[in-house]
Protein backbone atom coordinates (compact mmCIF):
# COMPACT_ATOMS: atom_id res chain seq x y z
CA UNK A 1 0.00 0.00 0.00
CA UNK A 2 1.62 3.72 -1.04
CA UNK A 3 -0.33 6.67 0.63
CA UNK A 4 0.15 9.88 -1.44
CA UNK A 5 -0.17 13.51 -0.31
CA UNK A 6 -0.30 16.65 -2.65
CA UNK A 7 1.33 19.94 -1.47
CA UNK A 8 2.54 22.94 -3.15
CA UNK A 9 -0.42 24.19 -4.54
CA UNK A 10 -1.91 27.57 -4.52
CA UNK A 11 -2.59 30.86 -6.65
CA UNK A 12 -0.48 32.46 -8.92
CA UNK A 13 0.35 35.33 -11.83
CA UNK A 14 0.68 34.15 -15.67
CA UNK A 15 4.24 33.38 -16.05
CA UNK A 16 4.63 32.50 -12.46
CA UNK A 17 6.44 29.26 -11.03
CA UNK A 18 5.31 26.83 -8.50
CA UNK A 19 6.43 23.82 -6.84
CA UNK A 20 4.40 20.65 -6.30
CA UNK A 21 5.40 17.72 -4.19
CA UNK A 22 3.78 14.79 -3.81
CA UNK A 23 4.95 12.54 -0.69
CA UNK A 24 4.45 9.05 -0.13
CA UNK A 25 4.71 6.58 3.12
CA UNK A 26 5.40 3.12 2.20
CA UNK A 27 9.29 2.10 2.22
CA UNK A 28 8.85 0.74 -1.32
CA UNK A 29 8.30 4.05 -2.86
CA UNK A 30 11.41 3.87 -5.20
CA UNK A 31 9.54 0.84 -6.75
CA UNK A 32 6.82 3.21 -8.34
CA UNK A 33 6.33 4.50 -11.27
CA UNK A 34 4.70 8.25 -10.41
CA UNK A 35 2.80 10.08 -12.72
CA UNK A 36 1.02 13.38 -12.46
CA UNK A 37 -2.81 14.13 -13.61
CA UNK A 38 -4.75 17.39 -13.69
CA UNK A 39 -8.83 18.33 -14.01
CA UNK A 40 -9.74 21.55 -15.44
CA UNK A 41 -13.22 22.63 -14.33
CA UNK A 42 -15.67 21.02 -16.39
CA UNK A 43 -13.27 18.79 -17.58
CA UNK A 44 -12.01 15.30 -17.06
CA UNK A 45 -8.75 14.36 -15.90
CA UNK A 46 -5.78 14.54 -17.85
CA UNK A 47 -1.95 13.38 -18.07
CA UNK A 48 0.38 15.96 -16.91
CA UNK A 49 3.56 13.66 -16.87
CA UNK A 50 5.31 10.43 -15.18
CA UNK A 51 8.72 9.26 -13.87
CA UNK A 52 9.82 6.09 -14.19
CA UNK A 53 10.72 4.30 -10.49
CA UNK A 54 14.41 4.83 -11.08
CA UNK A 55 14.15 8.45 -12.51
CA UNK A 56 15.96 7.65 -15.25
CA UNK A 57 13.03 8.12 -17.82
CA UNK A 58 9.85 11.04 -17.97
CA UNK A 59 7.64 11.45 -20.17
CA UNK A 60 5.38 14.66 -20.88
CA UNK A 61 2.38 15.93 -22.20
CA UNK A 62 2.68 17.91 -25.22
CA UNK A 63 0.95 21.28 -23.30
CA UNK A 64 3.56 21.30 -20.76
CA UNK A 65 6.92 20.39 -21.98
CA UNK A 66 9.62 22.58 -21.79
CA UNK A 67 7.51 24.15 -18.90
CA UNK A 68 7.14 21.41 -16.47
CA UNK A 69 9.50 19.21 -14.69
CA UNK A 70 9.16 16.64 -12.87
CA UNK A 71 11.68 15.08 -10.67
CA UNK A 72 12.25 12.55 -7.93
CA UNK A 73 14.13 11.81 -4.26
CA UNK A 74 13.29 8.48 -3.29
CA UNK A 75 15.24 8.77 -0.12
CA UNK A 76 12.77 11.18 0.80
CA UNK A 77 9.50 9.33 -0.98
CA UNK A 78 8.62 12.12 -2.78
CA UNK A 79 8.26 13.51 -6.17
CA UNK A 80 8.39 16.85 -7.38
CA UNK A 81 6.73 18.87 -10.16
CA UNK A 82 8.15 22.30 -10.89
CA UNK A 83 5.77 24.52 -13.16
CA UNK A 84 7.13 27.07 -14.97
CA UNK A 85 5.80 30.31 -17.51
CA UNK A 86 2.24 28.89 -15.85
CA UNK A 87 -1.02 29.79 -18.21
CA UNK A 88 -4.44 30.35 -16.92
CA UNK A 89 -5.37 27.23 -18.71
CA UNK A 90 -3.18 25.34 -16.29
CA UNK A 91 -5.62 25.94 -13.37
CA UNK A 92 -7.10 22.75 -11.91
CA UNK A 93 -6.83 20.26 -9.18
CA UNK A 94 -3.12 18.38 -9.64
CA UNK A 95 -3.23 14.95 -8.28
CA UNK A 96 -0.17 12.28 -8.35
CA UNK A 97 -0.46 8.60 -8.56
CA UNK A 98 1.68 5.71 -8.58
CA UNK A 99 1.96 2.38 -10.07
CA UNK A 100 3.67 -0.51 -10.10
CA UNK A 101 5.52 -1.98 -12.99
CA UNK A 102 8.52 -0.21 -15.31
CA UNK A 103 6.64 1.42 -17.82
CA UNK A 104 5.09 5.03 -17.60
CA UNK A 105 1.70 5.08 -17.85
CA UNK A 106 -0.11 7.99 -19.28
CA UNK A 107 -4.08 7.13 -18.47
CA UNK A 108 -5.79 6.87 -15.39
CA UNK A 109 -6.77 3.26 -15.37
CA UNK A 110 -2.87 2.35 -15.14
CA UNK A 111 -2.68 4.22 -11.43
CA UNK A 112 -3.06 1.73 -8.28
CA UNK A 113 -2.99 4.95 -5.66
CA UNK A 114 -3.70 8.43 -6.17
CA UNK A 115 -3.44 11.30 -3.65
CA UNK A 116 -6.36 13.71 -2.92
CA UNK A 117 -5.10 16.42 -5.09
CA UNK A 118 -4.14 20.27 -4.62
CA UNK A 119 -5.66 23.08 -6.32
CA UNK A 120 -3.50 25.14 -8.85
CA UNK A 121 -4.85 28.59 -9.47
CA UNK A 122 -3.70 30.85 -12.55
CA UNK A 123 -4.70 34.37 -12.96
CA UNK A 124 -4.88 35.95 -16.05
Amino acid sequence: QVQLVESGGGLVQAGGSLRLSCAASGRTFSSYTVGWFRRAPGKEREFVVAIRRGGGSTQYADSVKGRFTISRDNAKNTVYLQMSSLKPEDTAVYYCAARGGWSLGTVEYEYDYWGQGTQVTVSS
